[in-house]
């Protein structure tokens, strides 16, 4: 406990700096923008390959339930938890660098 107080600043400075460069970092680098990722087309090829063996042949196929819905729904909450967290980060950051540089007062 006295190792915390004699180094306050430091401990808070440091802190500080480290969350608001990794909610920096998260924010821009870890969040990909829109774009077709490897599984959305991997599902593409799949529902195409689907729709050429049921042209082809006069079997009656029973169709799948649709769950799309659902894995849209859940990437959506995703990006917007991640992009809460980087945010709380980042405004921690902020408060550590900024209460590490007020004075405190000695009694």
């Amino acid at each position: 406990m006295e190792y915390f107080l004699k180094h306050q600043k430091v401990i808070m400075r440091s802190l500080g700096a480290f969350l608001l460069v990794v909610g920096f970092a998260v924010n821009f680098w870890g969040m990909p923008q829109k774009g077709v990722s490897q599984n959305e087309r991997a599902l593409a090829n799949v529902k195409r390959m689907e729709a050429s063996i049921q042209g082809t042949t006069n079997q009656k196929v029973t169709k799948k339930p649709d769950s799309s819905h659902i894995s849209k729904a859940l990437k959506a909450t995703r990006a917007k938890q991640m992009k809460y967290m980087t945010i709380i980060a980042m405004v921690l950051g902020v408060l550590f660098l900024g209460y590490s540089f007020f004075k405190k007062e000695e009694d």
